[in-house]
């Protein structure tokens, strides 16, 4: 097994320390970063999708998976060039306003950097006027809006009004994902794609970008 071979395996396993310090001595030998993710860390997420939606793995086991990324990722993110980084397309990502929670949508930030999408995770209680001007400061092209609780998800639709408001509907995407949402509510709300689980929300944001 080589040290591309290793480290995928590594990360499907959800072992960090040992992601950690496989990815730091490629880096530290000269290895090309931008391979490190691609032949490496992210072929690891890419075993752990399908087994995930066979019902193989759970929740539990995708967290630790997308973490030993993540703890990968951290070490090899800033070595890429700039023509590199415009590559990836940015996200943004937020628990809307009223709202607290955040296990489902740190997930969700997770297994979308391990799709090579750069994510800038907004937190949670997250404002429509703190959306609309993370849209503009980082020139997003989906947004995703999350929401826990049947009392915050019209601050989803709150949201959406802004942003047309503000003339940016036409340029950015919405997601909407969270236990009490549905297809339906994202018909009526008029968002672009409603994500049942982390892994339709990375499916979903690869297809509108392509």
């Amino acid at each position: 097994m080589n040290d591309f071979e290793q480290l995928a395996d590594y990360v499907f396993k959800g072992n960090a320390a040992a992601v950690k310090d496989l990815t730091q001595r490629m880096v530290d030998g000269g290895g090309n970063p931008m391979e490190i993710i691609s032949n490496g860390l992210l072929i690891g997420m890419d075993i752990v999708t399908p087994k995930f939606k066979a019902g193989d793995m759970y929740v539990p086991e995708v967290m630790m998976s997308a973490k030993a990324l993540s703890e990968g990722m951290k070490i090899v993110k800033p070595l890429l060039t700039g023509s590199e980084i415009s590559v990836t397309k940015t996200i943004l990502i937020g628990t809307v306003s009223g709202d607290l929670h955040d296990i489902g949508k740190n997930l969700v930030v997770m297994i979308l950097e391990s799709g090579g999408f750069n994510v800038v995770d907004l937190g949670v209680d997250v404002s429509p006027e703190k959306f609309v001007a993370a849209i503009k400061e980082h020139n997003a092209k989906i947004v995703g809006l999350s929401a826990l609780l049947t009392t915050t998800m019209l601050n989803m639709k709150a949201t959406i009004e802004l942003i047309t408001e503000e003339g940016l509907r036409d340029s950015v995407k919405v997601l909407i994902g969270g236990a009490p949402v549905s297809q339906s509510f994202a018909d009526e709300i008029g968002a672009d794609g409603y994500c049942a689980d982390a892994m339709a929300a990375k499916e979903m944001a690869t297809a509108l970008l392509n």
